[in-house]
Parts: C-alpha cells; structure tokens; sequence
C-alpha cells in the first residue's frame, strides 16, 4: 500500500510540476527540460558505464546535452542559428580526439556510447524546442503538451483495456505484459484526445492532430520497448531511483524519447508537401 500510494504522490508531482512548466511561459518550459536533459544523459552514463565499464566522461556527455538543449531553444531568437551549434561540435570533435590519448578501457565503447547519450537520451528533448515554434510565431505551449496528453491518453487506455481483455501479447520477448488489444486501445482513446484538442486549438485541422496522435502511439510504444530491451540486456528493472516508484528519468520519458523526434519529422513531411 505504501508503495501505491507512493508512486501515485510522485506521478502527481511530476504531472503538476510539467504542466505547470509548459503552460507558464518558454523559459519556464526551457528550463525544465534543460534540467531533465541533464538528468537523463547522466542517467544513462551511469548505466552504461556499470554496464560495460565505459569510461568515457560523464561531465562532458551532461554539458554536451545540455548546451545542444539550449542551441535549439535559442536558434529563434538569433540571425544565425547554425552558429550556435559550433560550440557543441567542437565539444564532441575534443571527446573524440581525447579518446585516443586514453589507455583505459574499450576506445569503441567509449565513442559509440558517448554518441548515443546524445542520440538518445539529449536530443529528443532538444527537439522539444522545435515543436514550440511549429503553427505560431511566438511560444506554442500546446505542440509539446500535447505529445505527453497522447502518451498519458495511450498509457492509462491501453491499462484498463489489456487488464480487462487484453490476451494476445504485443511483443512477449521484451515486454510480456503488453497486449495488441491494449495498444488498440490506448490508440484509440489517444485518437479521441487529439480530435477533442482539435476543437479547442484549431490551428491544424482534426487529421492532422489525429495524425500526430497516431505517430505519438506507434512510435512510443516502439520507444517504451527500445527502453525495455536495454535494460532487459543490462539486468536491471529501472533505470534510477530519482522518481520514487516510478524508477528514473529515461523510465519516464521512454515513450518520449522516439515519438518527439517522430514528430518533428511528422510535421515537416506535411510541410513539405502543403499540407498543413
């Protein structure tokens, strides 16, 4: 019971907490996510350097993710935003070269671990900011909100559908307890949710939301099983303890970590062939 209600205490802090963020204004948005950019990059750090005894720099992959957060947030608001991105290129070309000076552990490790916690666990936050600027000049709240409404929407319905029928296993190797009828399910109260946020934010039409709410479900779920199998390869059942029944940070915002880059290519794909 204390564990119940332990994770239910921390879900709603974290709930309030990000909406809260979103809906207040971008720098209160920038800075959440700079922090949870942080938290995540070090997250997985940690992991892999227990995993495979990686000894790469931590300190170097958190400033690394965390300045890419902040050449995104800021690319609107300067003449040359390329520019911005010089300083982190020049990071990672210095981590590169520094590996070879290393004696220590595994060179190829260390280079292809380093690249995915920028990969994986910085950049899609970094392309929150991107989502923000997408149907309105000025700071779109409802763009990254609504990628967590769809993920939330998808999660809490493919629970109460795969507990009540759900008997067909999605993907059993990874993750036994996910269902097809529960995934179709929480697809379809996702649905549900973007057609109701079409009618209170008409800037896209209702397919359109639709269609990003699709994208959101498929590619989360893709992203939540991604998670699963490394750590079903690692060992270990959560990948921190910093959300108090909830695991860590990348246990969070599995789902996230595919579907706002998938996104971002939505939109731009829609962009390009005028259909916005």
């Amino acid at each position: 019971m204390n564990k119940f209600l332990t994770r239910v205490a921390t879900g709603f802090v974290f709930v309030a907490v990000l909406l809260a963020a979103i809906l207040y204004n971008n720098i209160s948005f920038g800075v959440l996510f700079a922090l949870i950019t942080c938290l995540a990059v070090n997250e997985f750090c940690n992991l892999v350097h227990s995993y495979k005894k990686t000894s790469f720099s931590t300190a170097i992959a958190v400033v690394g993710g965390m300045y890419l957060f902040f050449a995104f947030f800021m690319m609107d608001k300067v003449k040359e935003p390329l520019m911005l991105f010089i300083p982190y290129l020049i990071l990672i070309v210095y981590n590169f070269i520094r590996e070879l000076y290393k004696k220590e552990g595994s060179h190829l490790d260390n280079f292809a671990y380093f690249a995915l916690s920028q990969l994986y666990a910085a950049l899609p936050f970094a392309l929150l900011n991107v989502l923000t600027g997408i149907g309105e000049k000025e700071y779109n709240y409802i763009m990254p909100l609504s990628i967590f409404i769809f993920l939330w929407c998808s999660d809490s319905g493919a629970y109460c559908v795969g507990s009540c029928i759900g008997k067909h296993r999605l993907f059993e190797r990874i993750s036994p307890k996910k269902s097809w009828e529960g995934s179709i399910g929480g697809g379809v109260v996702a649905l549900i949710a973007a057609y109701v946020i079409s009618l209170y934010y008409p800037t896209f039409s209702a397919p359109v939301w639709m269609g990003m709410a699709a994208v959101v479900v498929f590619t989360g779920t893709w992203g939540d099983l991604i998670e699963s199998c490394m750590k079903r390869e690692m060992g270990i059942k959560d990948s921190g303890n910093i959300l108090p029944g909830h695991g860590g940070v990348l246990d969070r915002f599995d789902s996230a970590l595919l579907a706002i880059p998938s996104v971002v290519i939505y939109f731009y794909l829609l962009e390009a062939f005028n259909a916005l």
